[in-house]
């Protein structure tokens, strides 16, 4: 891929980008400079681990004659998987206009135009560094860096485990030695549209204090934050409520 693309101008700070990192799944065509990867991948680089062993290593799909082999690979691993997922969780079924349905439209574009992501990494961890294959907590420290980092310099990604599906195959292919543990693959480019603000519950759904259930007065939102779907807690004061009036 050409380096010609300049890097991006606009960088956004971390409490921001925390807040606006979301999941995509639609991308320009734009490559990514060389620069860009490096300054991202030494965010992610940075991210802790237990003892300092620094397991995590990232295998970069660009335009290679072998990358082109693996990511068509993961195109149509990607493509069969979403097949059955829509089936099972009923996107195929979902009203026009609605939330799964948009979800449902978004995935399928995702999958379909799989090859064309500018840049895929595979996320791995080198078990001669000290990790497990169950030793998630050594290696999505660096994948939230790296999200963090394209977020700063406009950029978007996700994170899929789907490479599963293949992994013996793609072993072959990019010559990934058994040390080596195969967690995550994070598409990434520029994405079609916006990024967040991100969709979460209510910060008084999820913090405690002293004991379970126990919500602090200070758990308080900031000022125009969005959720998704219903509070749990607002639900079961709802059904408590309903309860009560009977």
């Amino acid at each position: 891929m050409s380096d010609a693309a300049t890097s991006s101008p606009t960088e956004v700070g971390l409490l921001e980008g925390l807040a606006t990192t979301r999941a995509i799944r639609r991308y320009r065509p734009d490559p990514i400079p060389t620069e860009d990867l490096a300054r991202i991948l030494f965010a992610a680089t940075r991210a802790p681990s237990g003892s300092n062993l620094q397991p995590t290593r990232f295998l970069v799909l660009r335009d290679g004659p072998v990358a082109t082999q693996a990511r068509k690979m993961l195109g149509d691993c990607f493509r069969t998987q979403w097949s059955v997922q829509r089936l099972d969780y009923g996107y195929d079924k979902a009203p026009s206009g609605s939330r799964a349905a948009r979800m449902g439209d978004t995935m399928q574009n995702f999958v379909d135009h799989f090859e064309e992501i500018p840049v895929i990494f595979l996320v791995c961890a080198d078990s001669l560094k000290g990790s497990t294959e169950r030793d998630a907590s050594q290696v999505f420290p660096a994948i939230q860096n790296l999200l963090l980092a394209a977020r700063a310099l406009g950029y978007g990604g996700t994170i899929s485990m789907w490479h599963h599906n293949i992994e013996e195959e793609l072993r072959k292919v990019l010559s990934v030695p058994d040390t080596a543990y195969m967690f995550a693959t994070v598409p990434l480019g520029r994405p079609v549209g916006g990024h967040g603000p991100v969709r979460r519950l209510p910060i008084s759904d999820v913090i405690f204090e002293d004991s379970w259930d126990e919500t602090p007065a200070w758990a308080l939102d900031p000022p125009g934050t969005r959720f998704s779907g219903i509070s749990p807690r607002a639900a079961k004061a709802a059904a408590s409520q309903s309860t009560e009036t009977k």
